[in-house]
């Protein structure tokens, strides 16, 4: 076991609050389980050495920031900074039927509902999944009522500004008929190592429309999971934006528990030169009728890796299954690394599924056809990149999130150029 890791179980042990019961039982299967080395199937491709001997380190001084303004979105605000909770969740505005509090403003019953999310989402495998079970004691309980129409976007910061360890959860209900619209987004480029993971349970007929930002670059370590349970007839549509760092990590998992569920996602990843980001989707189909789609685009710069993990597991009772499995990259650099490993695994026996993988190099001709139309090598270059991804940016359903992120992914594409 790791210096950083055994820190961190001695840090969180004196840890004790209505979710004490669960975190004993995470700490239970976490002193078991170990460190996951190069051994560790799901680790394999992906060096936790920079984060095996660092020392914990606390806040000690809290310090103020403020996410990135997006122009037209109507959005409920919640920022963690460093790991704390800067917002005070008792002065929103909620709609009559919505509840967003933090874990330490939670009455007896908002307590109880709160239990019944946390870590029964999220697979047990998940070793930082349950690193964050013991150590977050900085969250937020999200539930909407049956029925309610939750229009405006909530959207839920984590900021990094100090060399600290932040530890983040967030638990959410969306209730029979209802719909919610959730944000998460991240970024920092200071040496860090945070934990952000967040936990969807999502009712008969409800919908979700979900995005994950893990914009961390730099030396910012950061390792995440999403985790979704969904209903019968439920719906969920969900984007990840994924840029790289020193170490950067996102589990995702998509659990079909009721019938006719369906279920989008759309991925994109851009590694600047040294960088590393690592997506791991794992699909669960344990019941009939259900329908999955997933697209997974990455770019990837000189000298840095992409690790791509994307299971579809359709169990024996799964008959009438639809699912579809997609990766593509682009190369900018015969330096550049991906390792991808789509995975099938099918008992079901009336079931329509595909999966596929794609490793390509920048089209040397598209290239000089702009370089000879007079568009400067630096702008064909943006231009190649964003025809890659562009169709899954264009079905983003918020517009003013899409028009947001269209100038920060040609800022991207500038860092990413190979010299």
């Amino acid at each position: 076991m790791s210096q950083w890791l055994n820190e961190v179980i001695e840090s969180a042990s004196a840890t004790s609050d209505f979710l004490a019961p669960f975190r004993k039982q995470a700490l239970s299967s976490l002193e078991q389980a170990g460190w996951p080395g190069r051994r560790n199937e799901a680790w394999r491709f992906t060096p936790l050495t920079s984060l095996e001997k660092r020392e914990v380190k606390h806040v000690q001084q809290a310090a103020s920031a403020q996410p990135p303004s997006i122009e037209g979105l109507s959005a409920f605000e919640l920022v963690f900074v460093d790991g704390k909770l800067a917002t005070d969740t008792s002065q929103l505005a909620t709609p009559e039927g919505v509840t967003i509090a933090s874990f330490d403003q939670l009455d007896d019953t908002q307590k109880q509902a709160a239990s019944e999310v946390f870590g029964q989402i999220k697979p047990a495998r998940h070793i930082f999944g349950l690193v964050n079970d013991i150590a977050s004691t900085q969250g937020i309980f999200i539930d909407v009522a049956d029925g309610v129409q939750m229009d405006q976007v909530i959207r839920v910061a984590n900021l990094v500004t100090q060399d600290v360890d932040a530890h983040t959860r967030i638990l959410v209900r969306v209730g029979k008929g209802a719909s919610a619209k959730i944000f998460e987004h991240a970024e920092g480029t200071v040496a860090s190592m945070s934990t952000a993971f967040s936990e969807y349970a999502i009712a008969e007929k409800g919908h979700l429309e979900h995005y994950r930002f893990a914009m961390m670059t730099g030396q910012a370590k950061q390792i995440g999971g999403t985790h979704f349970q969904l209903g019968d007839e439920s719906t969920l549509n969900s984007t990840v934006v994924g840029y790289g760092s020193e170490l950067s990590r996102l589990d995702v998992d998509i659990i079909h528990a009721g019938e006719h569920a369906d279920a989008k996602m759309n991925a994109v990843y851009l590694l600047a030169e040294g960088e590393l980001f690592d997506l791991h989707s794992n699909i669960e189909h344990t019941v009939p009728n259900g329908t999955t789609e997933e697209n997974a685009r990455g770019i990837v710069g000189d000298r840095a890796r992409a690790v791509f993990n994307g299971r579809i597991h359709i169990h024996r009772d799964a008959q009438n299954t639809l699912a579809e499995l997609n990766n593509r990259n682009l190369l900018l650099s015969r330096r550049g690394i991906i390792n991808t490993k789509p995975e099938l695994e099918i008992y079901a026996d009336d079931v329509k599924c595909a999966h596929g993988a794609t490793v390509a190099e920048i089209d040397e001709e598209a290239l000089f056809y702009l370089l000879t139309r007079g568009v400067n090598r630096s702008k064909a270059l943006v231009m190649l990149n964003f025809g890659f991804i562009q169709e899954l940016v264009n079905k983003m359903p918020d517009a003013a999130i899409r028009q947001w992120l269209l100038p920060k992914l040609n800022d991207r594409f500038a860092q990413m150029e190979v010299k």
